[in-house]
């Protein structure tokens, strides 16, 4: 009976880790280095309207990132160091 209601646990921790994830705008990422949570930008946002941001007009035109997720910060949990080259100098 244990059995079965861990593997039911188990089962239901990543998809409700993954509703949490869409609900908040968030990308998940992992590797053995380190998890990393990024912002991304909302569907239901009125200014960007979930692309992001917008192109601002002139002749070298740039890309001005909307607040709905430029504003947020990355969140990273390092995991194990990542080894260095031998090759390449330490500094």
């Amino acid at each position: 009976m244990r059995a079965r209601a861990a593997v039911l646990v188990a089962a239901a921790v990543p998809i409700t880790l993954a509703a949490v994830l869409k609900a908040g705008h968030w990308q998940l990422y992992a590797d053995r280095h380190c998890i990393t949570l990024s912002p991304q930008p909302g569907r239901t946002c009125p200014r960007c309207r979930g692309a992001g941001g917008w192109w601002t007009g002139g002749p070298f035109p740039e890309m001005e990132a909307c607040g709905c997720w430029s504003e947020r910060r990355e969140f990273r949990i390092r995991l194990l160091p990542v080894p260095a080259r031998p090759d390449e100098p330490p500094f």
